[in-house]
């Protein structure tokens, strides 16, 4: 089973944490989760704001094929993604994926596989502004090259 959103509000780990343990009801031996933040600077200097837009359905869609390859790949009883859109200031979580499986293998190379898929397959644009600027900001030669590894 999966769940993804996407959403403008905040999300808490928490709740989202305990929603999947009573799903589980025992049934997995490692939950792996991991919740990313805006950082307050990037290469074009400090960030004020980072603003995520996105197109409804097509996003959601694109992080469904993702969440798709790692049941595909890994042994998975429950993955979580919630990313959110529009504007964000540093320090604000922004994205959080909880995989759940049998063996703590599986959950942490799932979890890993989704986000360096997040973020260079989902379909967003993400404009950051800083001190002196504003720029759409794509995927990094690093990101690019996580995400490869993958296929190989």
């Amino acid at each position: 089973m999966h769940s993804v959103r996407v959403q403008e509000k905040d999300f808490s780990v928490h709740d989202e944490w305990k929603a999947c343990r009573e799903r589980l009801r025992g049934k997995a031996g490692a939950v792996v989760s991991f919740i990313g933040l805006v950082r307050e600077r990037s290469t074009t200097g400090k960030v004020s704001s980072l603003y995520l837009e996105h197109y409804p359905r097509m996003t959601e869609a694109s992080i469904d094929r993702i969440v798709a390859k790692a049941q595909q790949r890994w042994s998975l009883l429950d993955v979580i993604v919630i990313h959110r859109i529009g504007e964000l200031q540093p320090e604000d979580q922004i994205v959080l994926v909880i995989v759940a499986s049998a063996h703590r293998a599986d959950a942490f190379a799932a979890c890993e596989f989704i986000m360096d898929l997040l973020k260079t397959e989902a379909v967003f644009w993400k404009k950051e502004t800083g001190d002196e600027e504003s720029v759409w900001i794509e995927s990094t030669l690093e990101d690019v090259n996580r995400s490869q590894e993958w296929q190989e």
